[in-house]
């Protein structure tokens, strides 16, 4: 039955996995890391007359090209002059033209974070008076369409191919040396030495378009190319792949002059500390090629900025070094179990010796883990207030299914040391002679009879052991003898119930491996949630209340339709909030900040305390997620309940409310 079973079921666990690692690789955001906490002049705003420059501010500092800043007048002409600069510190600031004309003006901006992530979009204020726009394309296509979605994949294909090979050579070296002469783990650690090269190059490919038009006829063009290799991201990549130049030599040796060393048997004193010279060279060589592949991820990405990046980086470095001696260890002890030679058998020593790594490397995640955790959001409230804390949430869940997992991984183990094997061995070695005689009865007829040898008196009774006098036949023999011995083995090793146990826990560790890897993939696309609130925090305005001494009125108001990019947050503007006329700005946003244009929108002014309305408002469309409607009357003081309805879709619509004192 389990032979049967195990192969149909090994079939859909991969499946599964595979589905769900394209999922959480497509899915995972190309959002910015760097977030807009300021702008000169301000998101919505009337100035009196026209400024002499933009300025933006962000929270952390950017990498911006000639194009990065635009500022487009209402019939969607660029009006900046010169290129954009760094006045101060985050803040960055592009020339106007002098002279510009009553209206409303779009900014928009595309840039590259620190920690190397494309940031984009777009906002509108206005000269004298709003006025209507042609602008409704800001062109920015940074880090989305299927140039975005390419690029999550080779993240995901990146990380599972150091974590296979350097994890994999980890397993050889440390707990399984004869696992060096094993064609199956051989072909897994050159094939993630392949996947993890492959992906490296098609990144810095598609590095130029991520960062700038996303379109994929760009992929090829070398002048973005060459642009990339300035860039702190260029480097990484370009060190990772020379890097990668020493791991293929590692590999060579490991699978080569190591792997020989092992296999001799009976060598001599000189021999084996030859072997043991050679074997902690490549364990210093490999903990530094490691090392150095680990480190082209944290000099590029959230562990080069943000707090305490001399801390981070080699915090960020032991933390993948020991995933990948985790879940590269795991996937080599997977192989070994199933796919190990029966005259190789993988050993009780080298699982117990794994499980004691895997657990070093469990107390090395936890530590760095947590470091990591506090640094990225700060707060508690960030663990469910932001996408990056819900999914670190997630991946803890999968972390300790995992170290569940491995528990019962440890139970098999002690079994299989305990006697499991003993046991097995000897019930096969009952049934061993029968079977061991069915198997060789097809080759009594390749055996010579008792005419083609010496006669029994003169030299003893013919057997089965003798060999004929053909030597092809002979070796036909021993060859078929070979096989039958091989197949004893296997069958005696996979009797075992104890290693069926181990194989099929482990199976379940390298499942869930796979999906926290795809968790994992997505946190390092995703805004940190430091970053989040730290931006909310400096463009919230004071909700309910007048933001300035003009009497002007912002409410924040959040929503959720219940469909399918459903959620978003609209922001209303009342100036100058007093009895009489007023003028309202209405934007609406995706949770990521971005502007968001919805089917519909409208408002409603009410005075319960006065039975005075509902007053319907109707804003007309301005630009990308923008509305506004001029002289809004109010006809008396009070507190009013200002209700936005909005419809995301044909069927999904939703009516949300906040009260505000006005007048």
């Amino acid at each position: 039955m389990t032979r049967t079973i195990t192969p149909r079921l090994r079939t859909l666990v991969l499946l599964l996995l595979a589905v769900t690692g394209a999922l959480f690789a497509g899915a995972a955001p190309a959002s910015a890391h760097a977030a807009l906490t300021g702008s000169d002049p301000a998101q919505g705003v009337v100035v009196d007359r026209a400024p002499t420059q933009i300025s933006l501010t962000f929270s952390e500092q950017v990498a911006m090209g000639d194009n990065s800043l635009r500022v487009l007048d209402p019939n969607g002409k660029p009006v900046q002059s010169g290129k954009p600069a760094n006045v101060s510190g985050t803040t960055y600031a592009v020339r106007l033209h002098a002279g510009l004309a009553d209206g409303t003006y779009t900014v928009a901006y595309q840039v590259v974070s620190a920690d190397s992530h494309p940031v984009a979009g777009a906002y509108t204020f206005s000269i004298g008076a709003p006025s209507r726009t042609v602008v409704s394309d800001t062109g920015a296509g940074a880090g989305g369409g299927p140039v975005g979605w390419l690029y999550a994949v080779g993240r995901y294909l990146s990380y599972a191919g150091y974590i296979v090979l350097a994890g994999g050579a980890a397993f050889v070296l440390a707990c399984w040396r004869q696992g060096a002469g094993v064609r199956a783990l051989q072909r897994l650690v050159v094939g993630g030495w392949l996947t993890l090269t492959a992906a490296t190059l098609g990144l810095l490919l598609l590095r130029g378009s991520y960062t700038s038009s996303g379109k994929l006829g760009d992929v090829l063009d070398l002048d973005l190319l060459g642009q990339v290799l300035q860039t702190k991201t260029g480097a990484a990549l370009v060190s990772r792949l020379l890097l990668l130049a020493a791991a293929a030599l590692f590999v060579a040796v490991l699978f080569g002059a190591y792997a020989r060393r092992e296999e001799e048997e009976g060598a001599d004193e000189d021999a084996a500390a030859e072997r043991r010279d050679l074997g902690f060279g490549l364990a210093i060589g490999g903990v530094v090629v490691g090392a150095g592949l680990a480190a082209s991820w944290a000099m590029a990405e959230h562990a080069s900025t943000g707090l305490q990046p001399g801390i981070a980086m080699p915090v960020d470095i032991v933390h993948l070094l020991a995933v990948a001696c985790w879940f590269g260890g795991l996937t080599a002890l997977l192989v070994a179990l199933y796919r190990a030679p029966a005259d190789t058998p993988l050993g009780t020593g080298a699982v117990r010796r794994f499980s004691r790594l895997a657990f070093g490397s469990v107390l090395a995640l936890v530590a760095t883990g947590v470091y990591q955790s506090w640094r990225q959001l700060g707060s508690w409230s960030a663990f469910t207030d932001t996408r990056y804390g819900q999914l670190l949430l997630i991946k803890l869940g999968l972390v300790a299914v995992m170290v569940g997992l491995a528990w019962i991984s440890r139970r098999w183990t002690g079994r299989l040391a305990d006697g499991g094997t003993a046991e097995a061995a000897s019930e096969a070695a009952e049934d061993a002679p029968q079977a061991e005689a069915e198997e060789q009865a097809p080759l009594a007829a390749t055996v010579p009879s008792g005419a083609d040898v010496a006669e029994a008196g003169e030299s003893g009774p013919a057997t089965e052991q003798e060999a004929p006098a053909d030597p092809g036949r002979a070796a036909q023999l021993a060859r078929q003898r070979a096989a039958v011995e091989t197949a004893r083995r296997k069958r005696v090793r996979d009797a075992d119930p104890s290693r069926a146990g181990l194989r099929r826990s482990v199976l379940a560790e390298a499942g869930v491996a796979v999906v926290l890897l795809a968790v994992t993939t997505a946190l390092t696309q995703t805004e940190p949630g430091r970053t989040e609130q730290e931006a909310r925090a400096a463009t919230a305005p004071a909700a309910s209340s007048p933001a300035d001494t003009s009497g002007a009125l912002t409410l924040d108001m959040p929503f959720d339709t219940g469909g399918r990019n459903g959620k978003g947050l609209v922001r209303i503007d009342l100036d100058p909030a007093r009895v009489g006329a007023n003028e309202m700005h209405l934007y609406v946003q995706r949770p990521d900040g971005r502007p968001y244009d919805i089917p519909e929108v409208k408002v409603a002014l009410t005075l319960k305390a006065k039975k005075i309305g509902p007053l319907p408002v109707a804003p007309e469309h301005i630009t990308t997620g923008h509305w506004a409607a001029n002289g809004v009357q109010v006809p008396m003081a009070g507190d009013w309940e200002v209700a936005v309805t909005v419809r995301t879709s044909d069927i999904d619509q939703v009516t949300v409310s906040k009260n505000a004192q006005i007048g």
